[in-house]
């Protein structure tokens, strides 16, 4: 937390700043509204010393009218002042949560390491809310300070020692808040990572909660949130009573100021160093005080949570990526032959793997852990940097060409890949070019099948990761997407466990008829896959163990008859 703090004063800096117009406005029309409402204590003793004291009726008439006008000046003032803050505090959490969107979703990555999509959630709308809300803190900062200082001048214009006691005890009780406030900060940061975190377990709950009923685990995962969210419920406690404890003794301050204030006037009128009329101004100003000192309050509170929330902004934004681009401006070849290369590639569980692939050609691999799966896609899917070695295309290093490029010419269909709101069509034809063979897709994934089955055909409409689909739907439909995009290299991991064998075999088939003359990898231990694959690489402990023809490593290799037959 303390490392984000400078990166988070910066986000901070730029909120107000990227609405220094909203904000420099709210505040001029702030300081208009408090300065009226200082004035009103001093035109009511003004009223009252020349229609009561000097029976002056024109007098009277003259301060009330006068008194009229600023109130409807100060009215104005607030009204308006309260519109360009919202403003604004509304735009500087939209602009922080389009950033954080973009970070999360930009190319390089990173910023979603070691975080649940819940918890990116939470701090893109509550944290960024919190941040935003300082630019209205800012406003009425500005205008609470004008307002005790108008009083101020008042309260000297009326008594040299009233104005001393408000010139020198505010900055005093101002201190004395701030300092009340760190705890509040602190404990503030404790919650919203423990919300956060019981946020992002509940989505992943949710989103799996298909599973979870399938194979009986729904008491193990309402334990598990039960423990998660009884911490974050401690947290926001603790966050609770520290701005309780924070307002409370603030509130106690500046009542006991303020009784200070009263006790100091009415001595000065007893002694007749001041006029009724001043009396009534003074006792009324210090009742207009609590307005400003208790607004303090609510500034201290509300930065005090930004400050916490922007910490947590910045350790997104600052996330450092997850590849790197040698090049920006580099390029694939053109056109991309699809050769593709792994020199000595060592990442995770990895351990110098090599492997040559030739344009056109259709490779199986194995790999009976699922961890070398993994880091074999992340790496070939530009998520990750290898610890050492290259993945190369046609000759050149992934690494060079910007990842926009790499991945429009080398895509990786991930087993887990999801669905997005809209109609079967329009999932299927998301990333196809102009040209691509649609409707050969949806047959050689079994789609085709889908779509007759389907009310709607094509145009049915999909709900948000799929989930009104069954799970061999959801599996074609995302296959006839990768199929669709018609890539020069494409990599599919276990494109069919969620279909029966007859299908299976038929996409088996349709897969290796669509991409004749085009790389393709099957990250897979289906046999029907690997039967139609030119050869197949089998990774066992992380390295490369056995390579050959499907039908011959069946018959030769232990290993591989275990993890594709077993």
């Amino acid at each position: 937390m303390r490392k984000a703090d400078p990166r988070g004063r910066d986000v901070l800096r730029r909120a107000v700043a990227g609405q220094r117009r909203d904000v420099g406005v709210g505040a001029v029309l702030g300081m208009g509204h408090q300065a009226g409402e200082a004035l009103v204590p001093a035109l009511i003793g003004l009223a009252v010393e020349e229609g009561v004291v000097d029976r002056d009726a024109g007098g009277l008439l003259r301060w009330l009218a006068t008194l009229a006008a600023v109130y409807v000046g100060l009215s104005l003032s607030f009204r308006f002042s309260a519109l360009a803050g919202e403003r604004a505090s509304l735009s500087s959490a939209h602009g922080l949560r389009a950033e954080l969107t973009g970070r999360v979703l930009a190319p390089e990555g990173g910023a979603d390491d070691d975080r649940l999509p819940g918890e990116l959630a939470n701090i893109a709308t509550e944290d960024a809310r919190r941040v935003g809300a300082v630019t209205m803190a800012v406003v009425v900062a500005v205008a609470a300070s004008t307002g005790l200082a108008v009083a101020a001048a008042v309260l000297l214009s009326i008594s040299l020692p009233l104005g001393l006691l408000v010139l020198l005890g505010t900055p005093l009780l101002l201190w004395l808040g701030h300092l009340l406030s760190k705890p509040l900060e602190r404990r503030s940061g404790t919650e919203q990572e423990r919300a956060a975190h019981a946020s992002g377990v509940a989505a992943d709950l949710v989103a799996g909660l298909r599973v979870l009923k399938g194979i009986g685990a729904e008491r193990a995962a309402v334990a598990r949130y039960r423990h998660i969210s009884h911490h974050s419920l401690h947290a926001t406690l603790r966050a609770a009573r520290a701005e309780a404890w924070q307002s409370g003794v603030v509130t106690v301050l500046t009542g006991s100021f303020l009784a200070l204030i009263a006790l100091v006037g009415g001595r000065l009128a007893v002694r007749g160093d001041i006029g009724l009329g001043e009396l009534v101004s003074c006792v009324a100003l210090a009742l207009f005080l609590v307005g400003p000192l208790s607004e303090f309050s609510w500034v201290y509170a509300e930065v005090a949570q930004g400050r916490a929330s922007a910490a947590r902004i910045a350790a997104v934004l600052d996330a450092p990526p997850a590849v790197r681009t040698a090049s920006p401006e580099a390029d694939v070849p053109r056109p991309v032959a699809g050769g593709l290369r792994l020199r000595h590639l060592s990442y995770a569980s990895l351990h110098d793997v090599d492997l040559d692939i030739a344009p056109g050609e259709t490779v199986g691999v194995v790999a009976p852990d699922p961890a070398d799966a993994s880091a074999l896609l992340r790496c070939l899917a530009r998520r990750a940097d290898p610890a050492s070695g290259a993945v190369e295309l046609d000759g050149t290093a992934l690494t060079g060409p910007s990842l926009a490029r790499t991945r429009a010419a080398l895509l990786v269909a991930e087993h887990d890949a999801e669905l997005f709101e809209g109609t079967v069509l329009q999932n299927v034809t998301a990333a196809a070019p102009d040209g691509a063979p649609v409707a050969a897709a949806l047959t050689a994934s079994g789609t085709d099948e889908v779509v007759r089955t389907l009310p709607d055909g094509g145009d049915t409409a999909v709900t948000a990761r799929g989930h009104s689909l069954s799970g061999g739907q959801r599996q074609r439909v995302a296959l006839a997407r990768a199929l669709a995009a018609d890539a020069p290299v494409l990599v599919l991991h276990e494109p069919a466990t969620a279909v029966d064998a007859v299908t299976e075999a038929r996409i088996a088939a349709g897969t290796r008829e669509l991409r004749r003359g085009r790389t393709t990898l099957l990250v897979t231990t289906s046999p029907a896959l690997l039967a139609v694959t030119d050869r197949v690489v089998l990774l066992d402990g992380g390295r490369v163990t056995a390579r050959g023809r499907h039908e011959e490593l069946a018959r030769t290799c232990a290993a591989y008859r275990t993890a594709v037959l077993a």
